[in-house]
């Protein structure tokens, strides 16, 4: 409960625990699913055609640098 109307009551913590940090979870982004769709074509590649393997290796480098690209710039 607030002591006032401007202040807000602090919570008492057990002595042997600290204060919870506030967490920023980054945004939503597209990048792991598509880095999953690139793996997928890296594995039916051997089935199917090399092509296959070599686009998901395009695509696969192409999400691992656009989502490390995405928590970079994030802060």
């Amino acid at each position: 409960m607030p002591e006032n109307g401007n202040q807000m009551a602090k919570q008492e913590w057990p002595p042997d625990w600290n204060e919870p940090r506030p967490h920023k979870l980054p945004r939503p982004t597209y990048w792991p699913a598509v880095l999953a769709f690139g793996i997928v074509l890296i594995a039916w590649g051997p089935v199917t055609s090399i092509a296959i393997a070599l686009i998901g290796i395009v695509v696969s480098v192409m999400a691992i640098a656009g989502w490390i690209g995405e928590l970079r710039h994030e802060s």
